[in-house]
This record gives C-alpha cells, structure tokens and sequence, in this order.
C-alpha cells in the first residue's frame, strides 16, 4: 500500500465531512497492510462548534477505545490538513512516528514547530512528517468549503483567503 492509496481513504472522510457542512478534514491511521481507523472533522456547523473534535483527535480516540493498535511505533496517520498544534501534540504523545498530510495549514498548522525546544514528552520523538500527498485533491475539498456562502467557520480568514487564492 502506498501513501496515496491510504490518502485516498481520508480523502473519502473529508469529502463525507463536507457532505454534512463540515471543514473537509479527513484521517486515517494505517499500517503497512490495513486502515486501522478512521476520523473526519465535527463541530464546525451549527449552533454547537468546538474545536476539539478535529479529524485527527476522532481517529485517536477511535484507535484507543477500539485497542486497534498494539505498537503505535508502527503506524502512520493520513490527513488531509496537516495537523494543528492540539492534534500534533496529541500525535506525539500517542507514539505514531509517522504523519503524511495533503494541505498545508498556513493559519495554524503545528507540524513545522521546533521541537528542540520543547519538553522532552514532545521533543524526544522521532516523528517523520510527510507534506503534500495528493494536495491538489484536498485543496478543491477546501475551496468547496469557503466558496460556500452558508459556510461561516473560518471565514474570511487567513486559511480561507489563502486557500481560495491558490490555483
């Protein structure tokens, strides 16, 4: 299995996110051979918002409940935003080595953070972070999103203004 077949499989989350009027944020967490678990965002539509219940944080605590994993060392997480600073601390502290993502956050993306600097929970991991798997495809699942005039959730922000200038 290669990196964009299971991106293919977030993809596929993050379009059914969108389908309910949610950001487009698919993930899959996988090993060499299976998907593993699977999460899309919640929470960005309607009178009850948050921002915890991201992709990545749903798949997380979908691999736990489920004990789907025995060695975390060994699995890679999929998405289809790279990570934002909660779910990359979360990723570290799970164990999961490995993360390959499509769309770059330039809002509020934490995969670029100077871990050197960091307590030794975060900085003593040897994470591989993979940029840009299948960006285009993710980058018209966002576009989608902020084109839509009914779509109030980052709104006239960077990441929109950003994602809506890219061609």
């Amino acid at each position: 299995m290669t990196d964009e077949y299971y991106m293919k499989k977030a993809l596929v989350q993050a379009e059914n996110a969108l389908l309910a009027g949610e950001f487009p944020v698919g993930c899959v967490i996988a090993d060499e051979k299976n998907v593993i678990t699977t999460g899309s965002r919640h929470g960005t539509s309607g009178q009850q918002s948050n921002e915890i219940d991201h992709a990545e944080i749903v798949a997380l605590r979908s691999l736990y409940e489920e004990k789907a994993a025995e060695n975390t060392k060994e699995l890679t997480l999929y998405c289809t935003m790279e990570p934002c600073l909660m779910c990359f601390g979360a990723i570290l502290i799970s164990g999961i080595h490995r993360i390959v993502y499509a769309y770059e956050d330039v809002m509020g993306g934490g995969t670029k953070c100077d871990l050197s600097k960091a307590s030794p929970l975060y900085s003593e991991n040897d994470i591989k972070i993979v940029p840009h798997v299948l960006r285009e495809a993710s980058l018209l699942l966002f576009k989608e999103f902020f084109a839509r005039p009914e779509n109030d959730y980052w709104k006239n922000s960077l990441l929109a203004e950003y994602t809506l200038s890219r061609k």
